[in-house]
């Protein structure tokens, strides 16, 4: 029996922060230790085009990205490490897709809508002010990213699960139009519970809001952010609502269940908020800390990424070169 396909990739933009780790990161990298699954994992680093111009930022970014991966416990001799710029076959399948994509579907983007929403906000006479192409057809880069492994599943936290869906009709357009099942159908694996953090603002996390915890950031730093995350002005001795705190929302994605319903008792005692964060800094640092000397070691050896990303290009390519051949067949160019 074959295995299924598990596929994601991040954005090279910085050091991965607790939002990419529980949306995308951890879910993934548990998925590939399971016998049954291949897991794809790429460096989205052309995406990162949209917004990142610097070229030595990016390479090292790209690193980053591989290094967080590999510290977080994927075995690159079981998975598929790989950027994305390495395989050309994206992008000759993303023209290909866009020339199935309506206009229509593109303006209905999560991305897209948020600039436009952001420029009426803003009285800004032209919507699309900020918006390049890239924005604009960058689910169609993801859904060439997605299909052209083949692949069945797809990590990610529930305000990208929309990617995915685009990805499905894209290939579904495709498929009736040749009457032949060239693509793969994705499912979006949305771990509902955790799908969106919030940042230290009580807002979801993102580099964008300069909200995050990076997870392989300096202790005292981390220590500094944490203490900075947003509260009510509940007292020590009141009780407190877990539900609504983003103290105890960070801190159930790092701690066990027995920990987690300890904490929910210690809201409802009135635990002081300097007291939960210290709890959150600690199961923090416990499940980092190692992580973090495994990611400063690779991230002081590049020749060991680039030899990783090296197997991981022949590897992915092969599997690229696959499908391609079988989309070049069904339009007529080969």
């Amino acid at each position: 029996m074959a295995r299924q396909i598990v596929l994601t990739g991040v954005k090279p933009t910085g050091m991965p922060h607790m939002g990419n780790w529980v949306g995308a990161l951890r879910p993934t990298v548990e998925l590939s230790q399971a016998d049954d699954q291949l897991g794809y994992f790429f460096i989205a680093d052309y995406h990162a085009l949209t917004g990142l111009r610097e070229g030595k930022q990016l390479k090292q970014f790209s690193y980053s990205v591989a290094a967080t991966w590999i510290a977080l416990g994927l075995d690159p001799a079981k998975s598929v490490l790989y950027r994305q710029s390495d395989i050309p076959e994206v992008f000759e399948l993303s023209w290909v897709l866009a020339c199935f994509s309506p206009k229509g579907l593109m303006n209905r983007a999560h991305a897209y809508k948020a600039q436009v929403q952001k420029n009426q906000e803003a009285g800004e006479t032209d919507l699309d002010a900020g918006v390049n192409m890239g924005v604009y057809t960058y689910p169609i880069l993801m859904a060439a990213d997605i299909l052209l492994m083949g692949t069945n599943l797809v990590p990610v936290g529930s305000d990208q699960q929309q990617h995915v869906e685009i990805a499905r009709d894209l290939a579904q357009y495709f498929n009736r139009q040749y009457q032949r099942e060239i693509f793969t159908l994705p499912e979006a694996l949305v771990e509902e519970s955790t799908a969106v953090l919030p940042g230290i603002d009580g807002r979801k996390m993102s580099k964008s809001y300069n909200n995050h915890i990076p997870i392989f950031e300096a202790p005292e730093r981390v220590r500094k952010l944490i203490m900075r995350i947003q509260t009510d002005s509940s007292l020590p001795g009141e009780p407190k609502d877990p539900e609504s705190s983003t103290v105890f929302q960070l801190y159930r994605v790092l701690a066990s269940p027995s920990e987690t319903e300890a904490m929910k008792r210690a809201y409802a005692e009135g635990i002081a908020w300097k007291d939960a964060k210290d709890a959150l800094y600690d199961r923090f640092q416990e499940t980092f800390a190692e992580p973090t000397a495994r990611y400063k070691e690779l991230m002081a050896n590049p020749q060991e990424l680039e030899r990783i990303f090296s197997e991981g290009r022949d590897r992915a390519g092969q599997a690229a070169r696959k499908i391609m051949s079988k989309v070049r067949r069904a339009i007529g160019t080969a």
